[in-house]
């Protein structure tokens, strides 16, 4: 216990010194390289808010310095060694920045990867906020797209295998609520996404399963489509506790049965034998952690390059089905630009008319119609006073 305190206060102390991964082995007494030994000594040491001081003299004093890219990196890793929400804004801000002003450095692979590390390290367990989660699928797959032959890159892969290990588990669990509630429809649209965005997924052979029952559920209409789910089992995920219940399932709906694609079978076999066992202490510390558990992510294969995109439901009726049931008409809008400049002038615009108003071809009509009213009525108001004297006229010779 003694011991154990004793470290914890040469910790705290900053008297630990963890080595900085990219030092400056050139032996020399030039008063930029001085300042950045000093700056690397005390980011070693845990003070960083001393060492960016330090690194910023450098940066401002000695702009043409041969340090200078290497000063600007140091300041971010200052602050991604720091930690904390506002320290690591901060880290992915300057790495961003390196990256920006040294492309072509190999520093801008590893400042990549640290911005994908940021997010991370960040990440929520799987039935929590997706969004670093997100940002870290995004960020380490930008590390693949525009470092491809970095030394960084196999590791960025791995770290994004883990991630959408992490995404599809929260489509899975997504499925699987809808599914118990009955809503075969949205749950099949789930597990359909899944199983074909996120193949690497170390369940999703049972994602398939539970699609088939989902198709089966929704009628007679989408048998083919379960039938589909049961046979991608059989031949994808041959080694899966599923695959002998998929091939009787397609065995009863009397089709046939795929064989096993032997490239699955290696991929799957390896999988199982690589896999991270889970220890005794981590199911007791598991509900305790923030950070989702990632043993169960494939160590092999290509991860998806694109991002997510769910799918309609097969449900939902298509602009085509509607359009063959309309009898082969169209329901697309279209929108197309007016080259006639006089047409605005010529032609009524629709929107200055109400509902109930009349037409504009009628107008002609109600105005005759309106004409002969107001004659009518004159014509009453002419005669009505001739009648007046004609009837004073009999009074009087009465």
């Amino acid at each position: 216990m003694v011991a154990i305190v004793a470290l914890g206060l040469l910790t705290s102390c900053g008297l630990r010194r963890k080595r900085y991964e990219n030092p400056i082995t050139k032996e020399t007494q030039q008063p930029d390289k001085v300042l950045f030994d000093k700056a690397i000594n005390d980011i070693e040491h845990g003070r960083y808010e001393v060492a960016r001081l330090t690194l910023n003299t450098l940066i401002n004093t000695y702009d043409t310095s041969e340090y200078l890219a290497k000063a600007k990196l140091a300041v971010a890793d200052s602050w991604f060694r720091e930690g904390g929400s506002h320290a690591l804004t901060q880290a992915e801000a300057e790495y961003k920045d390196f990256i920006l002003f040294y492309p072509t450095m190999e520093e801008s692979a590893e400042a990549q990867e640290r911005v994908c590390m940021i997010h991370y390290r960040q990440m929520d367990k799987t039935d929590r906020d997706p969004s670093q989660a997100l940002r870290a699928e995004d960020e380490c797959r930008q590390l693949l797209v525009q470092f491809p032959n970095s030394k960084f890159a196999p590791r960025a892969q791995q770290r994004l295998r883990e991630i959408q290990e992490v995404l599809a588990d929260s489509e899975f669990r997504v499925g699987l609520f809808y599914h118990s509630k009955g809503s075969y429809p949205a749950a099949a649209n789930r597990f359909q996404g899944l199983a074909d965005h996120y193949s690497l997924y170390s369940k999703a052979d049972e994602a398939l399963w539970q699609l088939g029952d989902a198709y089966s559920q929704m009628g007679p209409r989408f048998r083919d489509k379960a039938a589909q789910a049961y046979a991608r089992i059989a031949k994808d995920y041959p080694l899966s506790g599923y695959a002998d219940l998929a091939k009787q399932k397609l065995q009863d709906m009397e089709l046939p049965v795929p064989e096993a694609d032997p490239v699955a079978y290696a991929r799957m076999k390896y999988e199982m034998e690589n896999r991270d066992k889970a220890s005794l202490m981590s199911h007791v510390w598991g509900i305790f952690k923030k950070s989702p558990d990632v043993r169960a992510a494939a160590k092999s294969g290509t991860p998806a390059m694109e991002a997510y995109r769910p799918s309609i439901p097969v449900s939902i009726p298509t602009p085509a089905a509607l359009a063959a049931a309309a009898g082969g008409g169209t329901t697309d809008v279209t929108a197309t630009t007016i080259t006639d400049s006089t047409a605005l002038d010529t032609k009524p615009d629709a929107r200055q008319s109400t509902p109930g108003e009349a037409k504009p071809a009628d107008s002609g009509a109600s105005q005759t119609a309106a004409s002969s009213n107001q004659a009518a009525g004159d014509n009453q108001n002419t005669t009505q006073p001739s009648g007046k004297k004609q009837s004073k006229k009999k009074k009087t010779k009465k």
